[in-house]
């Protein structure tokens, strides 16, 4: 009951007013629909016996009314059904969205991307699918179950005992089969997970796929998750299937069952014919109804795995939040590690930072030099609180970072990241998203200042050229330098570049080097490069390993004091970099 108040408690009033409406219309049609049998009787018993024709003609007008009545009233359940449910999946699929984008980095990690893109999909169909026969049949069908069986002991209530015996059977055999089922449909779910995460890595990775000549490996995978699928499917379903003949079953069983004794009655004058064709009407009633609740119950048992996934996402409570009455403005780019230790495992102990203190004044350009896997990227992560310190505290403007508000901190502070990421849409308006509101003359310095505007203005669309998804169609250098350039419209009080200069030759770097130190003097720029050659220029420059900090100074004092700087130097002087002195 709870997941389903979580789930429905944001739905709009617009369509509150269709699910309280749906069910009553759907009511409306069962009223009259079981009215109709009940005329048929008197129009066979008093109408064709008697054979008076004004008496069928009027009582058969009333029955067309009541058909006529009994259509409206469906078809208006069926829209009121569809458009409660449409702005059911609508208003769940937007609070998902919402939840996903409050997650910090270590929220996502709960989640694979293909595994919420399911939950966003697949599970809120299944969902908003039951939502719909909820407000519909759920209330038709044990209406008219109960309608059709009251009429029925109204008629004759010696032959409406054998509904006693066939619709408890019905109902026990019904349940067992989709209890037993849930568990079966939780792990098909789970097996289309692991397909879309096939087709997600296959498809972001296409041109490696290509390259490497892997196209019948990757089809082979796809073959086995999609056989997997299949079989969870049938392995959930042939459970479900048995349903139908036990229901045609007990159907057949009962219509015999009142044939056989209607029609002793009919032949001794107990039961009138008129009577047993009605009666036989409520039989067909009450038993579609029970396959109707049978559905249900399929569909229950389906959404019921659905919904705890969903639930999952939405009880997922977000590692990082600003907190109450938080600080709304960074008063300058100074930044600032005390003893900060971080894991990204709570509570294990295995730190991948080790006490790290380091300060750094506003407008400061400072280098981060490190191995492959000496945490420099989840150093700088920390500034924004993309994740949270695990102890120590980290200060940008002179408070600690869990003081502000995340909006200020991380509209205050402007990030690169290593992997570049643009949207499809044109390149104006990826470079908007550093700034909504930035003039052409703002976009035109940012993109000169990233040496990005030459390039922009050689294609014959410039900034109204359209990117393909992921920007396929610009080369690494040219992505990154657009990167550059969005993060530059921020104007932010402190700029992290986190390798975000690899693909570009060492000329244009040093061209957006010095770009950046006139345009940006008073912002703080963390430069994390893997060439010496990017950072020797810095006012300090922290070398890292194994997540500790062991050296720190300037070019020329850290090739007097440490060891390991001193040896990337001399190596990549031997390879030829020649900005590297």
């Amino acid at each position: 009951m709870s997941s389903i108040k979580k789930i429905t408690k944001n739905l709009e009033k617009k369509y509150w007013f269709y699910t309280a409406l749906c069910p009553l219309v759907m009511i409306g049609e069962v009223i009259f629909e079981t009215v109709i049998p009940f005329l048929m009787a008197f129009i066979i018993d008093n109408g064709i016996a008697a054979r008076d024709m004004q008496y069928v003609l009027r009582i058969g007008a009333c029955m067309i009314l009541c058909s006529v009545l009994s259509m409206c009233c469906g078809a208006f359940g069926a829209r009121f059904g569809a458009v409660a449910s449409q702005g059911f999946s609508h208003n769940l699929r937007r609070m998902l969205f919402s939840k996903v984008q409050e997650f910090s980095f270590s929220n996502v990690d709960h989640f694979s991307t293909a595994s919420l893109v399911t939950r966003l999909t697949t599970d809120v169909n299944n969902v908003q699918n039951v939502y719909q026969l909820v407000i519909r049949i759920c209330f038709r069908a044990p209406f008219m179950l109960t309608a059709g069986t009251v009429m029925a002991f109204f008629l004759n209530a010696k032959l409406a005992f054998v509904f006693c015996i066939s619709i408890p059977v019905l109902a026990v055999i019904i349940a067992f089969i989709s209890i037993k089922a849930y568990s079966r449909f939780a792990v098909m779910l789970e097996k289309y997970d692991r397909l879309n995460t096939i087709v997600q890595e296959n498809l972001i990775a296409i041109r490696v796929v290509k390259a490497f000549v892997r196209g019948e490996r990757e089809c082979e995978k796809f073959a086995e998750s999609a056989d997997a699928v299949r079989n969870a499917q049938l392995n959930a379903e042939k459970l479900i299937i048995r349903i139908s003949p036990v229901m045609q079953l007990v159907v057949y069983s009962t219509i015999i069952a009142v044939f056989w004794f209607g029609g002793k009655m009919v032949v001794f004058g107990s039961m009138k014919s008129g009577e047993l064709v009605s009666f036989l009407s409520y039989v067909t009633q009450i038993l579609t109804s029970l396959m109707m609740i049978a559905m249900i119950f399929v569909n229950i048992v389906l959404s019921r795995a659905s919904v705890r996934r969903i639930c999952e996402v939405l009880d997922e409570h977000p590692d990082i939040a600003s907190p109450e009455n938080p600080v709304e403005t960074v008063a300058d780019g100074s930044v600032e590690f005390k003893d900060v230790c971080f894991s990204y495992s709570k509570g294990n102990g295995n730190f991948v930072l080790s006490d790290i203190s380091f300060s750094i004044k506003p407008g400061q350009t400072v280098g981060i030099i490190g191995g492959t896997g000496s945490s420099k990227t989840t150093l700088v992560n920390l500034i924004p609180r993309l994740y949270d310190a695990s102890s120590g505290e980290v200060l940008a403007g002179g408070k600690n970072v869990r003081e502000y508000s995340l909006k200020a901190l991380r509209n205050s502070v402007a990030v690169v990241l290593q992997k570049n990421v643009l949207f499809s849409g044109t390149i104006k308006e990826n470079l908007l998203w550093g700034n909504a509101n930035a003039s052409d003359e703002e976009i035109a310095a940012a993109c000169r200042a990233a040496d990005a505007a030459d390039f922009i203005l050689s294609f014959p669309e410039k900034y109204d050229t359209v990117l393909g998804q992921g920007g396929v169609n610009l080369s690494g250098g040219q992505k990154q330098r657009l990167c550059i350039a969005r993060a530059l419209l921020k104007n932010p009080k402190i700029l992290i570049l986190d390798d975000s200069t690899s693909a570009v030759d060492t000329a244009t770097e040093k061209r957006i080097r010095d770009a950046l130190r006139k345009l940006c003097p008073d912002t703080t720029k963390i430069i994390i490069a893997q060439r010496i050659c990017s950072v020797k220029d810095a006012d300090c420059i922290f070398v890292l390993d194994d997540g500790k900090i062991i050296g720190q100074g300037t070019h020329e004092e850290l090739l007097q004091t440490n060891t390991i700087y001193r040896e990337v130097n001399e190596s990549q002087q031997t390879m030829g970099d020649a900005d590297v002195v």
